[in-house]
């Protein structure tokens, strides 16, 4: 089972909405990674972030990334949104 969990943060750091989306598809894992930030991007009524080299660089390395006002094309109302696999197959 891919487990990714979808965080957003307000400006004073304090979680205010969370998701957690699993997929247990044949997918490789970059495929399951995008479908799931998708999935988690319509149920917050926001677009997909951009994914710049820095982010890239740092979900490879722990799995775990910030996307912030740069990565969006729209204005967000919040700080911050975090990915964090939790669990891979």
């Amino acid at each position: 089972m891919f487990r990714l969990w979808c965080k957003i943060f307000d400006s004073g750091k304090h979680l205010v909405k969370d998701i957690t989306i699993e997929d247990d598809s044949d997918l490789n894992r970059t495929k399951k990674i995008f479908n799931a930030i998708s999935k988690a991007c319509i149920e917050f009524d926001l677009s997909e972030p951009i994914w710049l080299d820095s982010n890239v660089r740092t979900f490879q390395r722990y799995s775990k990334v910030r996307f912030n006002q740069d990565n969006f094309l729209d204005s967000i109302d919040f700080d911050y949104m975090e990915v964090d696999v939790i669990e891979e197959d």
